[in-house]
């Protein structure tokens, strides 16, 4: 039997039978450099899971400083269908209405493939202060306190990370419809609360 072949308690135990202190030594510095050489491949692995998170973050987010300038061009695309005159009687002007409705559905469309999603909470949702910003609090009769009233602009996630919240006016505790269903977005680390404006 070698000495590969043999457990390592019983090799120890061998070398030390034989009388040789040299062979003790040599067995003890074994031993600490296999520990050695164990915690350094760790640490490797370590290191490489690491520098892949990083790398797949930085992918995955490359793009967040070009959807933000983005965000601007939905926002005016947004506002001007908001005034587009709808039911004018122009040909010109019909096509211009339906023009701008096809080229926001394309940026959308191109936002949603990217992984970047619009906030964009519905009348009655329970305001969340992780993805909404209440710019102020007004009261009404058919939303209960703490609910969104309307979208003064709306936000947007990136594959699950806040880029921008929703502007938002919320119920005062005046008001007096039925309770926010419960649920709404989900917090996803995006979690700083905004301030609330008491508007005048």
């Amino acid at each position: 039997m070698t000495s590969d072949d043999m457990p390592e308690n019983d090799y120890a135990d061998a070398v030390a039978e034989t009388g040789f202190p040299e062979l003790d030594v040599a067995h003890e510095e074994i031993t600490r450099l296999k520990e050695q050489m164990l915690r350094i491949a760790a640490e490797a692995e370590n290191t490489k899971r690491r520098a892949e998170r990083e790398s797949n973050d930085a992918r995955a987010y490359a793009i967040q400083k070009f959807a933000r300038d983005l965000m601007g061009v939905a926002d005016n695309l947004q506002r001007a269908l908001q005034h587009a005159p709808r039911d004018d009687a122009d040909p010109a002007v019909k096509n211009l209405v339906v023009g701008l409705d096809m080229t926001e559905k394309e940026l959308l469309g191109a936002f949603e493939r990217n992984g970047l999603k619009a906030i964009d909470p519905a009348r009655g949702e329970k305001f969340d202060p992780n993805f909404h910003q209440a710019m102020m609090e007004q009261t009404a009769e058919d939303v209960a306190p703490g609910g969104v009233l309307q979208v003064m602009q709306a936000g947007y996630e990136l594959m699950g990370r806040l880029v921008r919240p929703a502007m938002v006016v919320v119920a005062d505790k005046a008001s007096g419809g039925a309770e926010p269903p419960k649920g709404g977005y989900a917090a996803n680390g995006a979690g700083d609360s905004h301030g609330v404006d008491k508007k005048a």
